[in-house]
């Protein structure tokens, strides 16, 4: 099968099959658990994601208009319900087309519910343009609270192992909860096309089936506007007058101000610009590079004063000085291969109406990952600097120490 690209799956009206948007999740499925036996995780996320829907509609509640972030949460949170949905059903066996048919059967009062094909998500609700939600009513409240308490049988069922000798209790089972979850979405008036249609965008943002490198954003500029597609930063740690500094040199040429670690703390910060470097050779992307290297691109002034201006390069040190706070906290991301999808999210919102916002997760996934891997080294005892070298074209980025 031909998959679609991500900017696809999130931007057009693709009406998403039941069996196509499974077969995904066992593409994106990270359980390292196969089967049957991988199941008891699936139903944790499945609980953990119903929460999350009922957690919402209590900020909607609660806020009501001022809680603005609701619609999008939402559509976001049942995506991921649905997810966890057709991965239990494939570890069951189960198709989730076969799972939906079965759905109709208590639901004679719904006529568009056994209607036709039901082959498509679209299939099982009234027309897409009619469902012009999240609404957050009382009944909105009860039908949420029925789909958590059909998971919670479900889990009950597991916990008690009633379930792993008996595929029809766990069909049966599974049933309930897709009829709770489309219930659910029916009277919020959700779509469950676009929340799995967006789901996809999410997934494969994060973890795609291919890694594919999207042009960098500067290719069709005049060299004189392009980041260096190599660039060899060294950087010198210096003491003066009792304070400890780093400078930066690129060809025998010192780049910026010296730096230092801006806290009565010290962390280590004054090497903080490895990060910059990171994101110019995983992401493509660094207002504050493009500044100290007077590569703007001034020939579009459009460009050069919303994506190379003051405010991105503001942005640029806001989420490095945020990120390099956070990996603090967690050892540098030692030993940590993947970064907590609330970390990448909220970063995917800071960057938002900028050019940088088209790259998907995984990119500023490993951008992150990569640089603290520089900054371990680069701050060794034994090497307190070194050279650092950010390849745009292999989205590379090393440590050399100093001879």
């Amino acid at each position: 099968m031909l998959w679609p690209q991500r900017s696809t799956l999130v931007e057009d009206e693709t009406l998403i099959g039941l069996d196509e948007y499974q077969s995904w999740t066992k593409l994106t499925d990270r359980n390292e658990q196969e089967g049957i036996d991988g199941l008891g995780f699936v139903l944790l996320g499945l609980f953990g994601e119903v929460g999350s829907l009922l957690s919402e509609l209590k900020k909607k509640q609660r806020d009501k208009d001022s809680y603005l972030a609701y619609h999008e949460s939402v559509i976001e949170e049942l995506g991921d319900a649905l997810w966890y949905v057709a991965n239990a059903c494939l570890r069951a066996g189960l198709l989730l087309s076969t799972i939906a048919a079965r759905v109709p059967a208590q639901l004679g009062d719904w006529d568009y519910h056994g209607r036709g094909t039901r082959d498509r998500f679209a299939d099982l609700q009234k027309p897409q343009t009619d469902l012009t939600g999240p609404l957050s009513t009382d009944l909105v409240e009860r039908r949420l609270l029925t789909l958590a308490g059909k998971v919670g049988v479900l889990l009950d069922d597991f916990a008690a192992g009633r379930l792993h000798a008996n595929g029809n209790a766990l069909s049966a089972d599974l049933v309930e909860i897709f009829r709770a979850l489309l219930a659910a979405a029916d009277d919020a008036s959700v779509s469950l096309n676009e929340a799995a249609r967006r789901n996809l965008g999410k997934i494969l943002g994060r973890w795609p089936t291919e890694r594919a490198w999207p042009p960098l954003f500067d290719e069709s500029f005049d060299p004189g506007e392009q980041l260096p597609r190599r660039i060899e930063m060294v950087f010198k740690e210096t003491n003066i007058a009792g304070k400890s500094y780093v400078i930066q040199q690129c060809n025998g040429i010192n780049i910026g101000d010296r730096v230092t670690d801006n806290r009565l703390e010290a962390d280590d910060y004054r090497f903080h610009d490895v990060f910059h470097l990171a994101y110019a050779a995983i992401l493509g992307w660094s207002p504050v590079l493009r500044a100290l290297f007077r590569v703007k691109r001034k020939s579009c002034p459009e460009i050069d004063e919303n994506q190379d201006g003051a405010r991105p390069i503001v942005i640029e040190e806001g989420i490095a000085t945020w990120i390099f706070n956070h990996g603090i906290r967690n050892h540098d991301f030692r030993n940590v291969t993947s970064l907590d999808y609330s970390l990448l999210k909220a970063i995917r919102e800071l960057v938002k109406g900028y050019e940088v916002e088209v790259r998907p997760l995984w990119q500023w996934e490993l951008a992150i990952l990569e640089g603290f891997r520089i900054f371990r080294e680069i701050k060794k005892p034994e090497y307190r600097g070194g050279t650092v070298i950010a390849d745009l074209v292999s989205h590379t980025i090393e440590f050399r120490a100093l001879l």
